[in-house]
C-alpha cells in the first residue's frame, strides 16, 4: 500500500535510522567525554554538568554493584522528576540492571506489586515516597522483600537558601523536608549521600542493544500492571529519532516537566536530551508560574508537555511577565490541544504546537506531526523507522483512508513483550504483511495525506489530564474496601481534566447508611494514586449485568455520556 505521508516527510530526513551497536549509557559516557563542562541538568539554579552527572552515577553504580546488583537484576526507581532520579537511572543501567520506574504516585498497597513482580531487592527512592514503600515491604512475604533501600532528600540537590532556590509557597513543606529513613524488616537502608562516597571499583559494562534497559509498567482492561520489556534499542532509535525530528543540537534547553517516570519525560525528554548533551532544565512537578520563570531565565528552547500545562501558563495571571521568545518547539500528547489554544500559540508566538502519539509499548512516540506540515489535533504520521496500518480489529483486513479501525504499529521502538506475560504477549501482536505488528488497542482512522487521527477506544481507560487510568485496577483496588459489595468505574466528562474517574458503587447490606460518597472518596485517596481517585462517587442498588452475569460497564458510560 503507498504511504500517502512521505509527500508531506521532512526532506532534511531519513525515513528510517540506523542504530549504533552501543548501550544507553554510552549516550551519557560520550556526552559528557564531549561536553565536560556544559550544563546537564539544572534544578533550582543549582546545575550540574556533564562531567559531573557521570560521575555521581558511576559512583552509584558501583555502590549498586557492591550490594549485589547484576547483569539484568530490576531496581525500582521511585521519585519525582529531579536530579537524583537522572543519575540513579544512569547508574542502574550502568550496573547492567534493569530501571524499574514507578509511579511516586502509588500508595503502598499498589506498590507491592513492584517489588513482587519484576522480583526487585534494591530500590532506590526519595523521602516523601521512602515510608510507604517499607510500608508495602513489611506486608510481603520475606522471600519478596527488598534487601536495599537507598533514600534520597530532594533538597540533597539544591540549595533552598540561594536566591534561586526558593520553590513555589505550596510546595516548601514537601520538598525541603528532610524525611527519617525507614526501616526494612530485613534489608538495608542507605542514605543518597553515604551511597555515592565511596572509592569502589566498578564493573565491566556489559550490556548492549539487546539487553533489557528499562521495565516500565502499563494497566490494561484487566488485573495488575504490566512491566513492557524495552531492551536498549528501543529507547536509544526513538531518543535519535526525536532528536532528529526536532532539530536538536547540543545548544538545546528543554523544559523537563512531564514526568521522567512515565515513557515520555523519560524517552522524548531524558533519553533525547542526553543523546544531544542538551541542558535539561528539571521541575519536579507543575506549576504554571515557576514554569513561565524558568523558560524565561534559562532561555528555554524546548518544551514537551501536556495540552493542560500550556493552557494553565497562558492562563497565569502574571503570563505578561514571562519571555517565551525563546521557544522554537512545543508539542506533547497525552491529550488533543483544543485548537483555539493552537491558534493562539501560533499567532502570538509564531508556534506550532507538535501533538504526537505513543504507548509505553513503542518507547513513547509511534507517530509525530511533522515540524514544517503539522496538522491540528491530529496524531501525525507513522514516526522515523515506523510502519503503522489501520485494521478491522475482528477480520485484521486493512481500511482504506476514511475508514475507522485499530491501530496497529512495527518497528524498533516496539517493545519485546510484557514481562512473565506469555499470553498478554501473544494476544498484543498479530503478524501483517510478514512482520509483527503491536495491536494499540486504539481505534482510528488515516486521511487521504496518510495522517492519523484518534477516534475512539478498543480498550477501556480514562485519560485524565493526559494520565492514563485503567478501570479495571481502580474497580480491584476499592474492592478492598469493607463497604464495597460491586463497583464499576466510569469516565466523566471534566472541563479541565477532559476526562475525570467515577465509580458507580454497590454498598454491601450491613453498611448502607453508615457509609457516605465521601467516606469512600477519602478511603481511595489513602490507598491509591490521587490521579486514579474517583472524583463522583454515585450509589445504586445494582449495576446492569448481561445474561452471563457480567457487568455491562458500558451501558453505565452511555448513560453518563448522555447526561
Amino acid at each position: 500500500m503507498p504511504r500517502p505521508h512521505h509527500r508531506f516527510w521532512p526532506k532534511r530526513l531519513p525515513h528510517a535510522l540506523t542504530l549504533p551497536k552501543t548501550s544507553l549509557w554510552d549516550n551519557l559516557a560520550t556526552s559528557a567525554r564531549r561536553f565536560p563542562d556544559k550544563a546537564a541538568l539544572v534544578f533550582f539554579g543549582r546545575v550540574l554538568s556533564y562531567a559531573q552527572l557521570q560521575e555521581q552515577a558511576e559512583r552509584l553504580a558501583a555502590r549498586l554493584h557492591a550490594l549485589g546488583v547484576r547483569k539484568g537484576d530490576r531496581v525500582l526507581l521511585d521519585m519525582q522528576n529531579c536530579p537524583q532520579l537522572v543519575i540513579a537511572h544512569f547508574a542502574i543501567l550502568r550496573a547492567n540492571a534493569v530501571v524499574v520506574p514507578v509511579n511516586p504516585m502509588n500508595r503502598a498497597e499498589e506498590l507491592k506489586h513492584y517489588i513482587t513482580d519484576p522480583d526487585a531487592r534494591v530500590a532506590i527512592v526519595t523521602g516523601d515516597v521512602a515510608e510507604d514503600l517499607a510500608k508495602a515491604d513489611a506486608a510481603l512475604p520475606a522471600a519478596y522483600q527488598l534487601a536495599h533501600l537507598i533514600v534520597t532528600q530532594y533538597t540533597d540537590a539544591f540549595d533552598p537558601a540561594s536566591d534561586e532556590g526558593t520553590p513555589p509557597a505550596a510546595w516548601r513543606d514537601w520538598l525541603l523536608a528532610r524525611h527519617p529513613l525507614p526501616a526494612l524488616e530485613q534489608g538495608q537502608v542507605l542514605a543518597w549521600t553515604e551511597a555515592l562516597a565511596n572509592y569502589l571499583p566498578l564493573p565491566e559494562l556489559a550490556v548492549g542493544p539487546d539487553d533489557l534497559a528499562v521495565l516500565p509498567y502499563t494497566s490494561g482492561t484487566t488485573g495488575l500492571p504490566k512491566g513492557c520489556m524495552h531492551p536498549h534499542r528501543s529507547l536509544m532509535h526513538n531518543a535519535m529519532a526525536s532528536a532528529a525530528w526536532g532539530n536538536g543540537t547540543a545548544d538545546n534547553v528543554a523544559l523537563l516537566v512531564v514526568p521522567m517516570f512515565h515513557i515520555t519525560g523519560m524517552v522524548s525528554v531524558l533519553h533525547t536530551a542526553i543523546w544531544l548533551a542538551g541542558t535539561l532544565v528539571v521541575m519536579p512537578r507543575w506549576d504554571r508560574d515557576l514554569a513561565g520563570r524558568l523558560i524565561s531565565r534559562w532561555k528555554v528552547t524546548t518544551w514537551t508537555n501536556i495540552p493542560t500545562m500550556v493552557i494553565d501558563l497562558l492562563g497565569s495571571p502574571h503570563f505578561d511577565q514571562y519571555d517565551l521568545s525563546s521557544l522554537v518547539h512545543i508539542g506533547g500528547g497525552g491529550a488533543a490541544m483544543p485548537q483555539a489554544v493552537a491558534q493562539r500559540l501560533l499567532e502570538q508566538f509564531g508556534l506550532r504546537y507538535v501533538e504526537g502519539y505513543g504507548l509505553t509499548e513503542t518507547a513513547a512516540p509511534s507517530h509525530s506531526n511533522p515540524h514544517e506540515a503539522p496538522k491540528q489535533q491530529c496524531l501525525g504520521v507513522p514516526f522515523m523507522s515506523c510502519d503503522a496500518r489501520v485494521v478491522d480489529p475482528e477480520t485484521l483486513q486493512e481500511m482504506p483512508p476514511g475508514e475507522q479501525g485499530e491501530i496497529v504499529i512495527h518497528g524498533p521502538m516496539v517493545f519485546d513483550g510484557y514481562w512473565k506475560r506469555p499470553e498478554a504477549t501473544a494476544a498484543a501482536f498479530i503478524e501483517f504483511e510478514g512482520k509483527r505488528f503491536f495491536r494499540s488497542g486504539d481505534l482510528g482512522r488515516m486521511d487521504e495525506d496518510g495522517y492519523f487521527f484518534l477516534t475512539d477506544r478498543l480498550k477501556r481507560m480514562i485519560n485524565a489530564s493526559g494520565f492514563k487510568v485503567w478501570p479495571a485496577e481502580v474497580e480491584a483496588l476499592m474492592f478492598r474496601h469493607p463497604a464495597i459489595q460491586e463497583a464499576c468505574v466510569i469516565a466523566a466528562r471534566d472541563a479541565y481534566r477532559g476526562e475525570t474517574v467515577k465509580a458507580v458503587v454497590v454498598l454491601r447490606a450491613a453498611h448502607k447508611g453508615q457509609v457516605s460518597e465521601q467516606d469512600i472518596v477519602d478511603w481511595c485517596r489513602e490507598n491509591m494514586a490521587v490521579y486514579k481517585v474517583p472524583r463522583i462517587v454515585q450509589f445504586v442498588d445494582a449495576l446492569p449485568k448481561s445474561g452471563s452475569g457480567k457487568v455491562m460497564w458500558r451501558s453505565l458510560q452511555e448513560a453518563e455520556a448522555r447526561q
